[in-house]
């Protein structure tokens, strides 16, 4: 099938870049680009693509609030929504998150790091950054934030060394090189993380490593 995608930025450079990566996938295709994020709800209301790669600093509606109305909680017809942005700041993405966003990438990110966004999203995976990921474990170090809960089901040594590596802000690739499994392997592990930390990404992982004293070990 065709990945149909709604592209929303102010900025018609960022706009052509990302559509000529995009439409050069056999599997991907632009349906329509959204100059600011009002224009960018209503176009996604009435084109139905299947991810939008929405900006956080747009004119009339910011990404953030884009997000949530088309990925939301009260979204009606939810739409799965990859922020990508110059400012990679903690509260960014945590709002973006909060509000239903399946990926944040910084726009210096690569060609390589959006295909992959997208393809995450279509998956139900959650693809962030690596450099965010380490970043937001870096604050909550510095936020000195207490233990954190622990999950109802036990992690195993396995999933407890996956942990890690992802609060170091490795790909499921490179875990897998790192431990001589394959991406597959480590993303199905990172799956079964999620679900016994009740984390909905990658980012709840390495602030559940962090707040359990496990980031150094």
């Amino acid at each position: 099938m065709t990945i149909r995608i709604l592209l929303a930025d102010d900025q018609e450079s960022v706009r052509i870049g990302f559509r000529l990566i995009l439409d050069s996938q056999p599997d991907m295709e632009v349906v329509g680009e959204a100059e600011d994020g009002r224009q960018a709800v209503d176009l996604a209301e009435r084109l139905k693509p299947d991810v939008v790669l929405a900006d956080i600093r747009m004119p009339r509606m910011d990404g953030l609030e884009v997000t949530r109305r088309l990925a939301g909680p009260e979204a009606a017809n939810p739409v799965r929504v990859v922020v990508v942005t110059t400012f990679g700041l903690d509260e960014y993405v945590h709002t973006a998150l909060h509000n239903g966003a399946c990926g944040f990438l910084l726009k210096r990110s690569g060609p390589t790091l959006l295909v992959e966004a997208v393809r995450a999203a279509m998956a139900g995976d959650t693809l962030i950054s690596p450099s965010l990921t380490v970043s937001l474990l870096q604050h909550l170090q510095g936020a000195n934030r207490p233990r954190a809960a622990q999950p109802l089901e036990a992690l195993t040594e396995r999933e407890t060394e996956i942990a890690r590596l992802v609060a170091k802000g490795l790909t499921n690739a490179e875990i897998g090189a790192e431990l001589f499994i394959s991406a597959g392997t480590a993303k199905t592990h990172i799956a079964n993380i999620q679900r016994k930390l009740d984390a909905r990404n990658r980012v709840g992982i390495a602030a559940w490593v962090w707040g359990n004293g496990l980031a150094q070990n």
